[in-house]
């Protein structure tokens, strides 16, 4: 089965890269920038080379390169110009373009190199909170809407997830947990895998001197409940991109109301695109409901989320 998507619509091309379809047919007329093939009813298909010239053009163009310069460069000096304007620049679209760049051209490198330039400048929270967060947003739709595959989006997730997991061990290494300060465990409901959001939260409540017991996961709430013979007062933290779903989530913030908060002084706090079907007249006490991670931060942690 071909996993990796090579055939891509001019509209596929849009989306990924920004540029209107209309521009990039005057691109191809004019400067002979892209040479689509066409299908037996004349609908363009542009090749993976085509896409990954057309977002080295792009972000030659959005960093104030004129398109007719950009036409009389040399094939070859086009990616070298690309990499130096990436590893300089200050424009978080910018750092976005070349992940989004590393990923078609599944180029590990260029990620490496993009993500270190990027720490030499902002801590870790700052390229989560207004990189990775809008590149995986970014990506998502992209998915959803095939223009690209499941590799790509796989291959990005998971050096994302490299990097969390590379700047927590450091933070566990170098950082003492304050004493009195709450203990956070970190848990995704029972079927949900989505685990970005929740691995970086462990970062970050790490970071902020606190203790975290996270358990990864699909992590159903009876299992939690093992947690009770270690200590009482734990603040729970989840985040809910599919499960529970919009016809489960209610009772599933019952039920863990019942069970691990009530009678145990614990609370929870949940985020994800699942709360927007919380009724919020109906939350139980202990259960904290935010739209954002951002919101989470600044109230539970006492930190001011960086500009």
């Amino acid at each position: 089965m071909k996993r990796v998507k090579d055939s891509f619509s001019i509209k596929n091309l849009e989306n990924i890269s920004g540029i209107k379809a209309h521009t990039i047919r005057i691109w191809e007329k004019r400067y002979n920038l892209l040479s689509p093939e066409r299908t037996d009813t004349n609908i363009r298909r542009y090749s993976l080379d085509s896409l990954r010239k057309l977002l080295n053009i792009t972000l030659l163009y959005n960093h104030g390169f004129k398109i007719s310069k950009i036409a009389n460069l040399e094939e070859e000096e086009i990616p070298i110009l690309v990499r130096e304007i990436a590893l300089k620049s200050n424009s978080e679209q910018v750092s976005i373009n070349a992940f989004k760049l590393s990923m078609v051209n599944f180029d590990t490198v260029l990620f490496d190199a993009t993500f270190d330039e990027l720490l030499s400048k902002n801590n870790f929270s700052f390229i989560y909170l207004h990189i990775f967060i809008p590149l995986m947003n970014e990506l998502g739709i992209l998915w959803q809407t095939g223009a690209i595959s499941p590799s790509h989006e796989h291959f990005i997730t998971n050096l994302v997830k490299q990097k969390i997991h590379i700047q927590t061990e450091i933070i566990q290494r170098s950082n003492t947990p304050v004493k009195n300060n709450p203990t956070f465990v970190l848990y995704l409901p029972a079927n949900e895998i989505h685990e970005l959001s929740i691995l970086f939260l462990n970062y970050f409540i790490l970071s902020k001197g606190h203790k975290t017991i996270s358990l990864g996961q699909s992590i159903p709430t009876e299992s939690l409940k093992t947690l009770m013979s270690y200590s009482t007062g734990l603040h729970f933290v989840t985040y809910v991109t599919v499960e529970p779903n919009k016809d489960e989530i209610n009772d599933y913030l019952q039920v863990f109301h019942e069970e691990l908060i009530e009678t145990f002084d614990n609370q929870l706090s949940i985020f994800g695109p699942q709360v927007s079907h919380v009724d919020k007249a109906l939350v139980p006490s202990g259960i904290n409901v935010y739209d954002k991670i951002e919101f989470f931060i600044e109230e539970q942690l006492n930190t001011t989320v960086f500009a």
